[in-house]
């Protein structure tokens, strides 16, 4: 299978577009986390800050190599590279799941406590924080696969 054939590999356009929108929801879900300012006294609330802002500069820096792929015409086709990428993608995904997992279940605990232990302002910003980091793990999963689905290829 060429490389062209692949959608949402390196260097294709649907590959910029899930780095663009993994950029854009982990920033999302580290403004909402960093919006209450009582997250770090949950372990939880501050991995997923940590991880978001692994994931940022990853998925940032992989979108400009993706744009500037597409505006060159030239799908990255290094078999080094991409397992560099597809490792490193699988283990931010991997971190991103357990990430929201254990954000998401820490605030369904906060709320079940009857508010007593975190204010609905802040319980709402954690939510919305968590929703955010799963949808950067659906993108990064998504990415990482496709990229997996290359190799042989090469």
């Amino acid at each position: 299978m060429a490389t062209e054939q692949v959608p949402g590999s390196v260097g294709t356009s649907a590959s910029f577009s899930l780095r663009l929108g993994q950029t854009i929801f982990s920033s999302a879900s580290l403004l909402f986390m960093s919006l209450g300012v009582e997250f770090y006294s949950y372990t939880s609330f501050c991995y997923l800050v940590t991880i978001m802002g692994l994931v940022i500069p990853w998925s940032f820096t992989l979108a400009i190599v993706d744009g500037y792929s597409v505006l060159m015409k030239r799908p990255v086709r290094q078999a080094g590279i991409l397992l560099i990428i597809v490792a490193g993608d699988w283990v931010l995904s991997i971190l991103t799941l357990a990430a929201a997992c254990s954000t998401a279940s820490v605030v369904d605990l906060l709320l079940q406590a009857d508010g007593a232990y975190c204010p609905p302002e802040f319980c709402s910003r954690y939510q919305i924080s968590a929703a955010m980091a799963f949808l950067t793990w659906f993108l990064s999963s998504a990415s990482s696969l496709f990229n997996l689905w290359l190799i042989p290829s090469l």
